[in-house]
């Protein structure tokens, strides 16, 4: 009874062992499970370092701000001094999805003298799947203490190179009242690079484009029309504005090239997110680390890359605008005149302040807290030409003031034929060295005519006064209105003849003047005197 419920053995056999060498099924599909995971954790590991979730930056506002050493400059060694303007936001905060983040991408027209002409802030949100991108116009006015306050000017007036883009990257944080999680710097040759890196990108130019400039090096000839564009072509659409003559190009000028610039960077995304180009990675890859500087990583974007074509973000999905604005024109004092003819005049946009608060609260900001007026920095332009913040502070402070009203140009003096000056009073050339007026002279002999004649009214007595010894005898007759003539009144010495019927009467005493008498009038009644009333 021992071996109840117990399997015997056939009688007269004994289990065979396994072969040396030889696997038994059960190790060959645990050898191939174990194998299985250890490439999944190859391609896990291999594609967490090819693919990498950015992390937000850790800024430390306090050393922009806190001068613990006594030296009166901030700590920080990248501190921007803000002056009296505001302190954006950023870095913290309640965001509005686990994966929202900005970016400033900004692009430096290295055959224009290095300015950043082209301006986009873009705002993904990873966990829905939206996005928006705004550009920001390079006439841009911005609050920066000199004249010209373009904000594509401000990058090379900082010098270029990383404290350029410091303070421009100021100017636009202060323009959305929040400051981007990261930046993004691409020389515009990168374009052209990653168009030839896909294959070139399928486009349709908006209107022909010819400008020919031999400084720059820059040759513009593009047809019209939807065609597929190489490098070249790409960024010829992308630098046009108007041909060399101004007469044929964009009419809303940088604002029309703005949008072919959203046009063509849609369009660009929309192929360069196509799976099949996904394999090209090693083109992109070398295009990006020689025209891109930024404080991303190249995994950091091909994360971003992944989490779009994964995610399936779709192009309706991304918004392009641009930044709402006024066209303006503001007196500058370090320009004489520009080609519309307008003196002294610059021309800018100023920002629509309340519809760009719109567009920063609710698809811009990563933010939750909603943005005020007070958090922006948005210059504008007042009736009497001066200029003022939403700040209430103005850096420029002479351009806080009305401009300087243009004084009236003054007149050349009139000279006559000899270049001798004219009195603007008596009409006769004077001579330039006395002031005294140069005589007539006879045209035939060469001799002086005396001197000119000099108007009633405009000599020495032409006060009122007359003096008597001027006139020893009764003046000429004078002409009346009705064109008769009148002869002097007699004198009483003299006995009229005229009429034989009748003896002379005596001439009436002129009537004496009201008011006081001036006693140098002279008292002879038949004087008449010549020149205005004394009395009037």
């Amino acid at each position: 009874m021992s071996n109840v419920g117990k399997r015997l053995a056939p009688s007269g056999k004994k289990p065979k062992p396994p072969r040396k060498g030889k696997l038994s099924r059960q190790q060959i599909i645990l050898i191939v499970v174990v194998a299985v995971l250890a490439v999944a954790l190859g391609v896990t590991l291999a594609l967490r370092s090819l693919f990498v979730r950015p992390e937000l930056p850790k800024r430390n506002d306090l050393q922009n701000t806190v001068d613990a050493d006594g030296d009166g400059q901030p700590d920080g060694p990248e501190a921007i001094d803000y002056g009296d303007g505001i302190r954006p936001r950023g870095g913290d905060g309640e965001r509005k999805s686990k994966d929202y983040w900005t970016v400033l991408i900004l692009g430096r027209d290295t055959g224009g003298g290095g300015n950043t002409d082209t301006m986009l802030l873009a705002s993904y949100d990873v966990t829905n799947q939206k996005a928006t991108v705004m550009s920001i116009p390079r006439d841009t006015m911005v609050n920066v203490p000199w004249d010209i306050k373009r904000i594509n000017s401000v990058y090379n007036y900082y010098g270029g190179g990383e404290k350029g883009i410091q303070h421009l990257y100021k100017e636009i944080a202060q323009l959305v009242g929040f400051e981007p999680d990261f930046q993004v710097v691409v020389e515009w040759d990168a374009v052209g690079e990653i168009v030839d890196a896909i294959g070139g990108v399928y486009f349709d130019v908006p209107l022909d484009m010819n400008y020919e400039d031999p400084y720059q090096d820059l040759s513009i000839h593009q047809a019209k029309g939807y065609r597929l564009l190489s490098g070249s072509d790409a960024m010829q659409v992308l630098r046009y504005r108007h041909d060399n003559n101004m007469k044929h190009g964009y009419a809303e000028g940088d604002l029309g090239r703005i949008k072919t610039q959203q046009a063509f960077l849609k369009a660009m995304v929309e192929q360069v997110l196509q799976p099949k180009n996904m394999t090209k990675a090693g083109p992109l890859i070398e295009a990006f680390n020689k025209n891109v500087e930024t404080d991303l990583s190249f995994q950091n974007i091909l994360w971003f890359a992944q989490s779009a074509v994964l995610g399936g973000l779709k192009m309706e999905d991304v918004n392009f605008v641009t930044m709402p604005n006024t066209g303006k024109y503001v007196y500058s004092r370090s320009i004489d005149k520009l080609t519309n003819g307008r003196d002294k005049m610059q021309s800018y946009v100023v920002p629509n302040a309340r519809k760009l608060l719109d567009l920063v609260n609710n698809e811009l900001s990563p933010f939750t807290e909603v943005f005020t007026l007070k958090d922006l920095d948005i210059m504008s332009v007042n009736a009497d030409g001066s200029i003022s913040s939403s700040t209430g502070y103005v850096e420029d402070k002479p351009a806080a003031l009305p401009p300087p009203k243009d004084e009236p140009e003054e007149e050349e003096p009139a000279v006559d034929e000899n270049g001798n000056p004219i009195d603007p009073e008596t009409g006769l050339p004077i001579d330039p060295e006395t002031g005294e007026p140069i005589p007539a002279v006879d045209p035939e002999t060469g001799e002086p005519l005396g001197p000119p004649d000099t108007p009633a009214g405009t000599g020495e007595n032409s006060g009122g006064t007359t003096d008597s010894s001027a006139f020893p005898n009764p003046p000429a007759p004078s002409t009346p209105p009705d064109g008769g003539t009148t002869a002097p009144p007699p004198s009483p010495e003299t006995p009229d003849t005229s009429s034989p019927e009748a003896p002379p009467a005596p001439a009436e005493p002129a009537p004496a003047p009201e008011g006081p008498t001036d006693p140098q009038l002279p008292t002879d009644p038949g004087f008449t005197l010549i020149g205005p009333d004394p009395a009037a």
